[in-house]
């Protein structure tokens, strides 16, 4: 039998299938970076990002456009009389595809970006314009950045060329969506690490988003983000649903969400739209304390990543969102949480990360906040999670889990868990993948995630019983949070793991045993005492 050969394009594309998507992503990142210049990670983000999105609409388009083709010979419509029916705006649009006009299109741009009057960049923001023109949703994300004077325009149609490569396009029934949507994900990461601290303001680490989706299991209803950065926990949501439901059920949840920044306000926006998702971000990025721009939503999930103990924030001491007390001056993380509470609806459940102080701290009235939480049974879940899982900051992180209603929820039969709240200690988990940067395997991901389904009999727990694991998890009541002081941290409820050593010898022969092992080297030792000495004697004669 000759050899097994080993599986190494197990996400090959169609059609392609001595090419993983995973070199293909490697081998743009690499290209592109190369023709980055002058420019810092932050500037070449919007930059590169823009230009994928741009390639991702004219690819949908063209796909779009084919599909109609298709329909239109169907119906015995000859080619010299489809000109107008193809430009059709409105099939377009009816099938959640933007319009491109001529001079934004991809293979327009290609083919005159190295012999354009006025340059390319001049080309690529007048398609940015054009393309804003024709959708209104696109109104203000586009950045027009292409034809300023630090952008060197011979790399620039280099860059062009690159992303040119049919390899990024569609192939058989994976969609241009689908590719593009993973390289332009790979690429939100990559930034992410090249920026360092600041790429945590637009990005959470892919494994820790995972676990807040399974956790929560967002199958239908409206997800809210208050600081949704470029869109990540919608993405993960949506493929939650396709991956449990499948693809025709991609839209059962509605989309909202706040960003403070305008320039990740733009990454999101493109986000969505790549992956195919209609989400009401606003028509304007906003400061979500000074200006909540989604007042009247009542989300059935909440799931978020706030910028940790953000000490300059829109304070106003009168909020009504402030319920279970006024969040101090100097750090907004009982902001953060009563913000989303204030958003959840009858039976609404969030999920958010915060650094592991807000767990113990008690400056400046964050004690009594935190004993209010407990004290009115919304907290659910606390998660201590391992560290280094954000590259971009070494603070220790944890998750909180908030359901509005604890009880059996009637029909659905779950646990009744009033006046409870499950500790998880995950602390011990994750797996480093370099010298900086550790994650949570799916295994891991899923063994916490199915602790807490378990504890709350969803019906993904399939009838298992909970039950305390010393080191893991414990679910403790109000009681013994109060003796706690009203302290969350995972580690002071679920003790130290039993040790299983193997020995399973009664105590009582195991002292007999071991004591006259001791003996006998007490006596091989008194032997070995009286040779030393013998010999010695003979050196001194």
């Amino acid at each position: 039998m000759p050899p097994r050969k080993k599986k190494t394009d197990q996400d090959a594309l169609p059609g392609m299938p001595s090419t993983s998507i995973g070199y293909i992503k490697n081998i743009l990142w690499k290209s592109a970076d190369k023709l980055r210049g002058s420019m810092d990670a932050a500037q070449y983000k919007d930059f590169v990002l823009g230009l994928i999105f741009l390639k991702y609409i004219s690819d949908a388009f063209e796909e779009r456009r084919e599909v109609i083709r298709a329909e239109l010979t169907a119906d015995g419509i000859p080619d010299d009389r489809m000109g107008m029916l193809l430009d059709e705006k409105d099939e377009y649009e009816g099938a959640g595809v933007f319009y491109v006009p001529v001079t934004a299109r991809w293979e327009h741009l290609a083919a005159n970006a190295k012999a354009h009057r006025d340059g390319v960049g001049k080309l690529l923001d007048d398609a940015m314009v054009a393309i804003m023109k024709e959708n209104k949703t696109l109104t203000g994300v586009l950045a027009t950045i292409y034809n300023r004077e630090n952008v060197d325009q011979r790399r620039l149609a280099e860059l062009v060329d690159l992303i040119s490569d049919a390899r990024f396009t569609g192939h058989g029934e994976r969609t241009a969506r689908d590719v593009l949507g993973e390289v332009y994900e790979y690429f939100l990461e990559q930034f992410a690490r090249a920026e360092g601290k600041r790429g945590g303001e637009f990005y959470t680490p892919a494994s820790v988003v995972k676990l807040l989706v399974e956790v929560l299991e967002p199958y239908e209803g409206r997800v809210y983000d208050p600081c949704c950065g470029s869109g990540g926990m919608f993405v993960q949501a949506e493929k939650f649903v396709v991956s449990h439901r499948g693809a025709r059920h991609a839209h059962d949840l509605s989309v909202y969400g706040q960003e403070s920044n305008e320039r990740t306000w733009r990454l999101a926006k493109m986000n969505l739209a790549i992956h195919g998702i209609t989400g009401n971000l606003s028509d304007r990025w906003g400061d979500t304390f000074a200006h909540d721009r989604h007042p009247d939503v009542l989300a059935d999930f909440v799931l978020a990543n706030p910028p940790f103990n953000m000490s300059d924030w829109a304070r106003n001491t009168q909020d009504t969102r402030w319920k279970y007390g006024v969040p101090p001056a100097g750090n907004a993380n009982y902001a953060w949480l009563q913000h989303i509470i204030s958003k959840l609806g009858v039976r609404g459940t969030a999920g958010v990360v915060l650094a592991n102080g807000s767990m113990s701290s008690k400056q400046s009235g964050e004690g009594e906040i935190r004993t209010s939480l407990v004290e009115n049974d919304l907290v659910a879940c606390m998660v201590a999670l391992p560290p280094q899982l954000f590259r971009t900051t070494q603070i220790p992180a944890c998750l909180w889990f908030f359901a509005k209603d604890k009880s059996s929820h009637g029909a659905k039969g779950l646990a009744d868990r009033r006046g409870q709240v499950l500790f998880i200690d995950a602390r011990n988990l994750g797996t480093m993948v370099d010298r900086t940067e550790r994650v949570l395997t799916e295994a891991e991901i899923a063994r916490i995630a199915g602790m807490y389904h378990v504890w709350r009999g969803t019906a993904s727990a399939k009838g298992e019983k909970y039950e305390d694991i010393a080191g893991f998890c414990y679910s403790a009541d109000k009681a013994e949070i109060a003796g706690h002081d009203y302290i969350l941290t995972p580690g002071r409820y679920v003790g130290a793991a039993e040790v299983d050593d193997g020995d399973d010898e009664p105590i009582a022969e195991k002292i007999d045993r071991l004591t006259a092992e001791l003996f006998a080297q007490f006596d091989e030792s008194a032997r070995l005492e009286a040779v030393v000495r013998e010999q010695l004697g003979k050196v001194d004669d």
